[in-house]
Formats: structure tokens, sequence, C-alpha cells
């Protein structure tokens, strides 16, 4: 999964440079400019690819350091 997110997260570099949106003045709904509907789509794909990442692919050890630093502050007090 972890590699099928980075993946992910690339395909989403290479469609972030729209070079081949610069010219284009079509209206999307007949007042959004298709540039920034295009961006406002890649911009809910990032969410989505980021939160396949939290979800699958992060890493365990960091979960683990952070649960053991809370109980050893809780056993303090």
């Amino acid at each position: 999964m972890k590699y099928l997110i980075w993946g992910l997260v690339l395909f989403l570099v290479v469609i972030h440079q729209d070079v081949w949106n610069w010219g284009n003045d079509r209206l999307v709904f007949g007042f959004l400019p298709f540039t920034l509907a295009y961006h406002a789509g890649i911009s809910i794909a990032a969410s989505v690819v980021w939160f396949l990442a939290a979800t699958f692919a992060w890493p365990q050890h960091l979960e683990d350091d952070a649960m053991a630093a809370t109980e050893n502050e809780e056993s303090a007090v």
C-alpha cells in the first residue's frame, strides 16, 4: 500500500504541472475558469491521497513512541 500511495503522490505532482491548460479560457458551470476547477479537483484528490496515507501507511513506530511518551507522563503524575 505504501508504494501505491507514493505512486499516487508522484502522479499528483506530475498532473499538477498543467502546462496544457495555460491557454484554456473555457468556463465550467458558466462562471468557473477551467484551470481553477482543474486545480480544485487536484486539491480534492490530494486530500484523498493524504487520507489514504494517514490511514494505511502511517509509520507504526511513531504511534508506539507517542503512546510510550503518554504512558510515561501519566505514570509520572
